[in-house]
């Protein structure tokens, strides 16, 4: 726990740091044109560099919630926890935080890293969700994102047992990113059954 401390990853360090992080998120949607206020914040997630941090911020977040699942995705677990009580963050309520263990990359600040906004739709392919993302954020220039330093990456991530098919587009610039799919993180864990 003192290493937590250390790195300020506590939980309860880390809430006192989502309004700030929250911030960062709104500003990122209003540059890229994204209404994202009728979105559900489904998850927020984390990164860190250590695999004896990870450990540790595994345990510490239980008190905060229950482990929905754990899936090795892209090589390393990456562990979820619904929580007791959704989190508010700005004017969202976000339900569950996704810790992925480290990989082979590092992170050159580690902490908040990304939320999750789902855009509900029957797409499943990326090819198919960014019909939909034209569709209903007319606001969103594709072609000036890297102009504006935003990276965008379209995946299809997928746990082993996963059933639901659900697309996600990126958008990430300076060490802040936000991800749009259409289906909720719990209801991809529902489809493992």
């Amino acid at each position: 726990m003192q290493d937590l401390q250390q790195a300020n990853l506590q939980p309860e360090q880390m809430l006192t740091q989502l309004p700030e992080f929250m911030g960062k998120i709104e500003r990122l949607a209003e540059l890229l044109g994204l209404d994202l206020s009728a979105c559900q914040a489904d998850h927020i997630a984390l990164r860190v560099n250590s695999t004896a941090l990870a450990t540790a911020l595994h345990q510490a977040w239980l008190a905060y919630g229950e482990e929905w699942s754990t899936n090795v995705i892209n090589g390393r677990p990456i562990v979820v926890i619904g929580f007791h009580q959704p989190v508010q963050a700005g004017q969202w309520q976000i339900e569950a935080l996704e810790l992925p263990y480290p990989g082979d990359k590092a992170y050159p600040v580690q902490g908040w890293e990304h939320v999750e906004f789902v855009v509900p739709c029957q797409a499943s392919t990326t090819e198919e969700l960014k019909v939909v993302l034209d569709a209903r954020f007319p606001g969103l220039d594709w072609d000036n994102l890297k102009q504006a330093g935003i990276d965008v990456k379209a995946s299809s991530p997928a746990g082993e047992k996963e059933r639901l098919a659900n697309p996600t587009f990126a958008f990430k610039k300076d060490g802040v990113c936000i991800k749009l799919h259409p289906c909720s993180l719990k209801a991809v864990i529902e489809s493992e059954g």
